[in-house]
């Protein structure tokens, strides 16, 4: 029986979906009951100058059917003028829907979370950059000006304190990304780095964090340096910011199978597949979605000049990896700004964000192969086993 083009299609669209969440790691959850409120805690102090503050935010292990809290912690940022916009959590398609962090020349959207310290729902106002050194807002940042001279002090005012830690839905906060702020999601930001993907490993390895265990008052709130859970720096959480109401057993079941059967019934217009939507996981929908280029482990055949020689041919992938990501983004931003010009409706919006999570699922599955294959091609070659001697007649 022959397959029509179509239905070869759509099975190649599914498989690569459900590679993606195995191979990649979760890239989004929705949630059926909201994350408990932010705790309240104090910043611990700047470990040295460079360092960025990061707030903590509530997190989710579908292990455990649990939050957790990551918590809050200095880093150093991956370039001279990045600032961190954080993550944050915002209702839609039903559920509580995560929205990652990221680094970039400009403080994006991020829910209008008062998550305190600089960052009080919209912009920073903990420092700035300047001439390539980082300048700290002493009003709000906690720095020790002996080790730390580059510092200033700029009082803000009305800034509404309350512990919210989610987007729209029931009780969350309303605020909607201003112009400013779609625009700084479209720039060239990076994701996460290591020492942050670490740290958030840590957390989510730690009982104690949970917040079926801490009931939303975390033993560690705050940390003086990534990954540092027992250090000095350690900082614990005040008291909760609000009751803590533990969901019902297996996550509110009721509300998930609604939603459930809501996703189902749109097919694969969120982008999901069936097995995606039974983890509560989405797709990447664009290249800034998907996680950072994975450089692979440093080549070791035993040969030095043949290693440096693969390493240069790593390098040179995931370089090229990335310009093509960032060129698939840029084309689908353009795209994205003709829409809003012609005012198109939702169904054509649709459309354009299901060609798009194509377009990015097809180069995230060339891009893990052609990096699966510069990895074999590095591989060691086996020694030959030695022939039998030839006997003589």
């Amino acid at each position: 029986m022959r397959i029509s083009r179509a239905v070869r299609f759509l099975l190649l669209a599914c498989v690569m979906l459900s590679m993606s969440s195995a191979l990649f790691g979760q890239i989004g959850v929705a949630i059926s009951f909201a994350p408990p409120a932010l705790p309240v805690y104090e910043q611990p102090l700047c470990p040295g100058d460079g360092y960025l503050w990061t707030p903590g935010y509530w997190a989710w292990d579908a292990d455990y059917d649990d939050y957790y809290w990551v918590p809050g912690t200095w880093v150093m940022a991956p370039e001279v003028g990045f600032l961190w916009t954080p993550p944050y959590w915002g209702w839609g398609d039903g559920g509580f829907v995560f929205y990652d962090g990221y680094w970039g020349p400009t403080v994006g959207f991020y829910g209008g979370i008062n998550y305190g310290f600089g960052y009080f729902g919209a912009g920073f106002e903990g420092g700035r950059w300047d001439n390539g050194h980082f300048f700290y807002n002493r009003a709000v940042m906690n720095v020790n000006v002996t080790n730390i001279h580059n510092v200033y002090e700029s009082r803000v005012e009305n800034v509404t304190v309350n512990h919210v830690s989610y987007n729209g839905g029931n009780g969350g906060t309303t605020a909607r990304p201003t112009p400013q702020q779609e625009a700084a999601a479209h720039e060239r930001h990076l994701p996460p780095v290591a020492a942050q993907t670490q740290h958030v490993q840590e957390a989510r390895s730690n009982p104690e964090l949970r917040a079926s265990t801490n009931h939303g008052k975390p033993a560690i709130a705050a940390t003086a340096r990534p990954g540092d859970f027992k250090g000095e720096g350690v900082i614990h959480a005040k008291e909760a910011g609000a009751p803590y109401h533990a969901p019902a057993k297996g996550g509110a079941p009721e509300e998930n199978a609604a939603r459930g059967e809501g996703n189902a019934a749109r097919g694969n217009e969120a982008g999901t597949t069936a097995e995606d939507t039974n983890r509560g996981e989405k797709a990447a929908v664009h290249p800034k979605d998907l996680p950072a280029v994975e450089r692979p482990a440093a080549p070791n055949t035993g040969n030095a000049k043949q290693d440096k020689k693969y390493q240069k041919q790593q390098e040179k992938l995931v370089k090229q990896q990335n310009k093509e990501r960032q060129k698939l983004q840029a084309q689908q931003d353009k795209e994205h700004q003709q829409m809003a010009k012609q005012q198109a409706n939702e169904a054509k919006q649709q459309q354009m964000e299901q060609r798009h999570q194509q377009q990015t699922q097809q180069l995230q599955q060339r891009h893990t192969e052609q990096m699966q294959h510069l990895q074999q091609r590095q591989q060691p070659a086996r020694s030959a086993a030695p022939r039998p001697p030839e006997r003589k007649p």
